[in-house]
């Protein structure tokens, strides 16, 4: 996964073998340098600090879990989906595990590392499918984080490399979760169903349209469905949702 054949490669895997063994919080940027065999310079040239070199790590996982995510199959859910592509992040993890676990008890908080985990839920939403876009986008990112972080703390400490308790534990969250969405937009479809039937007549129309409910009717002197004009509700004119 780590492309050694470079320099900023060779420093971050330099760094995660330095964590093997030792606390994150006891490894210094002159350890890593050394273990990567460069000087200060010029890991200074690449990285400029610890949790720089873990954001760096995170985003080399999104790349390798991209290239091996599973083809979108048809018939697929979304929730399925999600569970093979957060697996594929857990197997290209795997061989860090010793590391992670030593880094992970520190809990490092840099600013380096917010981007990096708010990028990587992204990535795996959109590998999934599923979309990241608007306010919903962002509530979807959010509960991912939550679920990823409480099932890698259980992926952290099982051992068995076919990890059922992790693959329970995340398919248990992942339907939880689907069923609160669920809910949420029922309760959202709801409530736009009911501010459009009290909205005033011109509102309620657009507001039907935007949501579904009816066709919006076309403006006085516009061009009609038909190719031609509209001449208005006249009193012989068919009324919406009459025709």
């Amino acid at each position: 996964m780590l492309d050694q054949t470079t320099t900023k490669g060779r420093i971050i895997a330099a760094a995660m073998k330095c964590a093997e063994t030792r606390r994150w919080s006891e490894i210094s940027l002159y350890d890593i340098a050394e273990e990567a065999g460069v000087g200060l310079d010029v890991l200074r040239a690449n990285v400029r600090s610890k949790g720089a070199i873990l954001a760096a790590f995170m985003r080399a996982v999104d790349d390798e879990v991209l290239k091996r995510a599973p083809k979108r199959e048809e018939g697929t859910t979304a929730r399925d989906r999600l569970f093979d592509v957060i697996m594929t992040r857990f197997d290209v993890l795997a061989p860090y595990k010793p590391a992670l676990r030593n880094i992970v008890r520190d809990a490092p908080t840099t600013p380096e590392l917010l981007p990096a985990c708010l990028c990587a839920q992204h990535w795996m939403l959109a590998a999934a499918g599923i979309g990241t876009d608007g306010l919903e986008g962002a509530a979807r990112m959010a509960g991912l984080g939550a679920i990823y972080a409480r099932v890698f703390a259980i992926w952290l400490e099982e051992e068995d490399p076919s990890s059922p308790k992790t693959m329970a534990a995340l398919d248990r969250r992942l339907a939880r979760a689907e069923g609160v969405a669920r809910r949420l937009h029922d309760f959202g479809e709801g409530a736009r169903r009911m501010i459009c039937a009290v909205a005033p007549k011109g509102l309620g129309r657009i507001c039907r349209a935007r949501s579904g409910m009816e066709a919006p009717a076309p403006e006085s002197g516009a061009p009609s469905p038909s190719g031609g004009v509209d001449a208005g509700a006249g009193p012989g004119a068919p009324q919406p949702g009459t025709a």
